[in-house]
Parts: C-alpha cells; structure tokens; sequence
C-alpha cells in the first residue's frame, strides 16, 4: 500500500467532490485542517496516515448540506477508501473519526475516542475559531438568509442534538451556542494553546461588533 500515492488521490477526490461547496465548508477548509492536523500530529503519538486521511474525508459529505444524513460522510469515505485497496482497519478509523468530529451541540456526548480523532477534532475546530472561524461563520449565515444580529433572540445553551440541527437563530448567537465553547473542549495540549489566541481574538471582535451595532 502506497501511503503517499493514496494520499495524493485522496487529495484529488476531495477536491473534485467539493469542488462547487458552500465557501466554508470547500476544499480550502479541509486544505487547512489537513495541514493544521499534520502540525498537531508532530507533537502526539498517532498514525499520520490514520490523521491524513481523517482530515481530508471529515466533511467530504457534511451531513447539514445533506438533510441531516450523518451516514452518507462515511459511506462514501468507505467507498473511496475501498476502490484505493486501503486495509479495512484503517477505513473504519477513518469513519468513526468522520462519525465523532462534529460538534453536535452541548448535550451530545462523544461515542469514540482515539488519539487520531484528537488530533483531526482539533484542527477541524481551530479552523472554526479565530479570524477564520468568524469569515466561515458569517458566509455561512449568509448562504441560510439568516440575520446577522437580533437583540431580541437570546442564544439557546440548552439546546439538544435535534434542536441544534434546526436552529436559525442570528449568526451572532452561533458565536456563544458554538465557537466560543470550544476552547474550552480541546485535546491536545498544542490545540489548547492555539485555540487560547483565537478565542481571545473572537473576544475582541464581539466588543467591536456590539459597540458599532450601537453606533459608537
């Protein structure tokens, strides 16, 4: 099994699959947590192609951009994975990591766990915080009409699964139902560090946001 050829294919196919995607879930997200998951592996003992993979498959079929189907993602990193003869270990590391990635909204606890998925958890949610984190969230709310910001709809953290899933809430809300708990739900020591800086960054935006929402 060549690693380096199935990984270059890999590349190829995620690119092709998303080639017409919604701007913050494109290719360029998964080029990012690709290369921030490689710079994570350096410091954990994982298996590099298990993390290589995983991250360039995570959001290949994003169950939201798909009626909520949270089994078309590692069905068709299944498929791929199969055409390309990789071991079957491997494939179902590769699923279970695209099965438990997501945040799933704050009740939802995580049913697998593994060192690989630590490291791909985390540069998948790096790449939702900071400066990338709020571009990718407003193109989002965007994309779903919703409004930018409603004094008057509070954020939900209560939410469940399903109630996370459907929400329309303003995208403003998303930053206190989403980004700025995952800090605090990071793995690895070097993901907990990064993520401190884009936190604070995310801090300093809300202050900005809210005083020019008042005209100041």
């Amino acid at each position: 099994m060549n690693k380096e050829h199935i990984i270059g294919r890999t590349v190829e196919f995620v690119k092709q699959t998303l080639a017409d995607a919604e701007g913050g879930h494109d290719w360029w997200h998964i080029y990012r947590v690709w290369k921030s998951a490689k710079e994570l592996a350096k410091t954990e003992k994982v298996d590099l192609f298990v993390i290589e993979l995983g991250a360039l498959l995570h959001d290949i079929a994003d169950s939201k951009f798909y009626d909520g189907d949270e089994e078309i993602g590692p069905r068709l990193a299944r498929e791929f994975l199969c055409s390309l003869s990789v071991d079957e270990q491997t494939i179902l590391h590769v699923e279970n990591i695209i099965t438990n990635i997501s945040f799933k909204g704050g009740r939802e606890v995580q049913k697998f766990k593994s060192p690989e998925l630590d490291v791909v958890q985390d540069a998948d949610r790096m790449d939702a915080i900071g400066a990338i984190g709020i571009a990718r969230t407003f193109n989002y709310g965007g994309h779903k009409n919703r409004e930018i910001y409603n004094p008057g709809i509070p954020p939900n953290l209560n939410m469940t699964k399903e109630e996370y899933k459907n929400s329309d809430a303003p995208t403003i809300n998303h930053f206190y139902e989403k980004l700025l708990l995952l800090k605090d739900r990071m793995n690895t020591n070097a993901g907990k560090a990064m993520a401190e800086k884009r936190h604070a960054f995310m801090q300093v935006y809300l202050n900005h946001f809210y005083q020019e929402w008042e005209g100041k």
